[in-house]
């Protein structure tokens, strides 16, 4: 979600040209799956499409590629510093870290609540943009 979110509002903000935004899993479970179908749901509720993306797994390169290595959950930071090799230039930041409430995002895998979800992932993403302005 946070993938589509972020470049959502990128575009709104009419600075595509200034980001290069993609996601990838940090475990091997949704590797060549499509969006999950209640988070495509929760995304088209807000006039926002995901087709044609599938999951892939992060790497080691994409520590070199990206200036913003972003994760929803504390899983998500220890899997990308261990593929990574570390983080010794400070890449890898959670999303919530980007707003008032510091922590993991709400994983609606577990708890089935998209809603939860989406306000912390756009309220992460707004963090994101506006630390990006200043």
């Amino acid at each position: 979600m946070a993938e589509f979110v972020m470049k959502d509002l990128v575009a709104k903000a009419g600075r595509e040209e200034e980001f290069y935004i993609e996601s990838a899993a940090t475990s091997t479970e949704e590797i060549g799956n499509a969006v999950y179908p209640p988070a495509r749901r929760k995304l088209a509720e807000h006039g926002i499409g995901c087709a044609g993306k599938t999951a892939r797994q992060m790497t080691r390169n994409d520590y070199n590629r990206f200036d913003l290595i972003v994760g929803m959950d504390t899983w998500n930071m220890r899997n990308m510093n261990r593929i990574c090799g570390g983080d010794p230039e400070g890449k890898i930041r959670m999303l919530m870290d980007y707003t008032r409430r510091p922590g993991d995002v709400a994983d609606p895998w577990y708890t089935g609540n998209f809603d939860a979800t989406w306000r912390d992932v756009l309220e992460g993403c707004e963090g994101i943009l506006e630390s990006m302005t200043e």
